[in-house]
């Protein structure tokens, strides 16, 4: 008894220590890396020695498609367990890389430095990249600065990436290229401040386009290319020319330090159409374009790329007045246009329709000049007049004033009706202003007019009581009919009565004004007492009789009148 209990002690000792020898250094082993011996090759596998009891295979997929691998190479390989179900080691190449990798990766997240790698596929929310074996996670954010339509252009190359976070127990590595295009972002843009100056031309990325214009990424700095400064010709909005992501040429016209905004323009790197402009379109020459804008007060007309001019509502008919211009062109339609003025400096020129199209108003009084006879129907019966229609186009007005020799504002129109034919005389023709001035008294003879001719301002006439009221005194001066104000029917205020005056009664009055447009004139009976009174004055204001004879003289005198 005392001998077995001393023996198994010893037994037990040496168990454990033929098992730590067979076991305890290959559990040491099992998930690292070691350096292995090719020592056999097969068809589809490599029989690598790594010191241990029994020999590893490795399949030779795991060492690529091209591999140059032979009996004696070591490699380092990965001791995935120490065996499997045939007795042998197991080991894989392809983690060995990737350990190799990982302890790689870990140094570059920690220092920070950017790492090489290769994007070879989607996945859900992003990318794999190939990080030399280890597979890494390229978010969708993190691609690039701006949102891309098409990747395809970045996969399959090398490329730097900056390491966000690694976790070797999940196996996880996420990766940014946003990044690494923000720091390059960055210096480009400090470079680009410092070396930029008006009138350099770039390349530049559309990065946004707005009504006004469009946003241009020049690499690390935007500048502004306005609508005015993307071409010479007329443009709209700016998505008729530029889109998002396309890339431009574009010159700096302005750039403002202080707060580093740059204007950019397009239209600068092309030759100016508007120089020597005049000489290429000459004033009163007619020319074909293309309208490319209507406005309420006119239409726009391409005359070659880059030059425009405006035809203004007003030149584009001799009759269509107050009408949109959309009514009388469209756009897209090719029109004739005559050049009426040319103002290069302030780059106007400015165009007529109507001037390469007759006249119809010269063309009208070429054939009824002025003086002659027309006949047309009343089209329009207004405050001021008639109009009368002439042509189909053309209309000429009949003014109050001549439309009756003794009659006047609405008693002259009265017996007029819209739509009535009536003849009458032209007696005005304006062809610049598009006026015809007709008259329809002019086809009578002015009964008034006429003795009028035989009347003027100071002459002493007898005229014949018509009529009276409280205020006036009417009556008739060879067929002229005028009327005495209260005022003027005497000097004394006693005789200022219009009672005292009779129909058919003949008075002396002294006319005080003529007015041959409207057939009128002034009597007074008053201003005749003064100067006859004045003349008497005169009279015997040079007796030589003393001042008692004189005063008898006088009053003698003024007895008698």
């Amino acid at each position: 008894m005392t001998n077995t209990a001393v023996k198994i002690p010893e037994m037990t000792e040496s168990f454990e220590a033929l098992l730590n020898e067979q076991f305890g250094e290959n559990d040491n082993i099992t998930g690292s890396v070691v350096k292995g011996t090719v020592i056999r090759l097969t068809p589809d596998f490599a029989v690598v020695d790594v010191g241990l009891k029994s020999e590893g295979r490795i399949p030779l997929r795991e060492f690529g498609l091209n591999n140059e691998l032979k009996v004696g190479d070591k490699i380092e390989v990965y001791v995935d367990r120490y065996e499997d179900k045939d007795g042998n080691i197991v080991l894989s190449r392809e983690k060995a890389r990737r350990e190799e990798a990982w302890t790689e990766l870990e140094k570059h997240l920690e220092s920070g430095e950017r790492v090489n790698g290769v994007i070879f596929g989607r996945v859900k929310g992003g990318f794999t990249v190939d990080l030399n074996g280890a597979i890494a996670f390229l978010p969708g954010s993190q691609i690039d600065i701006r949102p891309i339509r098409d990747i395809s252009p970045l996969m399959g190359i090398s490329q730097p990436f900056q390491i966000l976070k690694m976790d070797k127990v999940r196996g996880n590595i996420v990766v940014s290229r946003r990044v690494v295009l923000e720091e390059t972002r960055a210096e480009a843009r400090a470079e680009l401040v410092e070396n930029i100056k008006e009138g350099s031309i770039l390349d530049g990325v559309v990065k946004n386009i707005t009504d006004y214009g469009a946003f241009i990424d020049l690499g690390g700095i935007d500048g502004l290319l306005h609508v005015t400064d993307i071409s010479w010709k007329r443009i709209n909005h700016p998505a008729e020319v530029l889109g998002v992501g396309q890339t431009i040429k574009v010159q700096v016209i302005k750039f403002n330090e202080d707060n580093q905004r740059i204007s950019l323009g397009m239209k600068q790197l092309e030759n100016d159409p508007w120089a020597g402009v005049a000489e290429k379109f000459k004033v009163e020459d007619v020319y074909k374009g293309k309208v490319t804008n209507i406005t309420d007060y006119g239409a726009f007309v391409e005359l070659e790329d880059g030059i425009e001019g405006l035809v203004h509502v007003s030149e584009m008919s001799w009759t269509r007045k107050n009408v949109h211009p959309g009514k009388i062109i469209s756009t897209s339609q090719e029109v004739e246009v005559k050049v009426l003025e040319v103002d290069a400096d302030k780059r106007r020129i400015s165009l007529g329709i109507k001037q390469c199209t007759p006249n119809p108003w010269a063309a009208y009084i070429e054939e009824h000049p002025v003086g002659a006879v027309i006949s047309g129907k009343i089209k329009n019966i207004t405050e001021f007049g008639l109009f009368i229609g002439l042509t189909d186009e053309i209309d000429g007005m009949v003014h109050l004033s001549d439309i009756s020799w003794d009659k006047s504002g609405e008693e002259a129109v009265k017996d007029f009706t819209k739509g009535q034919e009536v003849q009458a005389k032209i007696i005005d023709v304006d062809v610049e202003k598009e006026r015809i001035s007709l008259g329809i008294k002019q086809l009578t003879e002015d009964a008034v007019g006429a003795a009028l001719e035989g009347i003027k301002k100071g002459d002493v006439v007898k005229a014949t009581v018509t009529s009276t009221d409280d205020k006036a005194v009417n009556v008739d001066v060879n067929g002229v009919a005028a009327s005495i104000k209260k005022a003027d029917l005497a000097k004394e205020k006693a005789g200022q009565d219009t009672a005292k005056f009779k129909e058919g009664q003949v008075v002396e009055a002294k006319v005080t004004a003529v007015d041959k447009k409207s057939s009128k004139i002034g009597l007074s009976i008053k201003a005749l007492e003064v100067e006859e009174e004045k003349k008497a004055l005169e009279e015997y204001s040079n007796t030589s009789s003393g001042s008692s004879a004189f005063g008898e003289a006088l009053g003698a005198a003024l007895k008698n009148k």
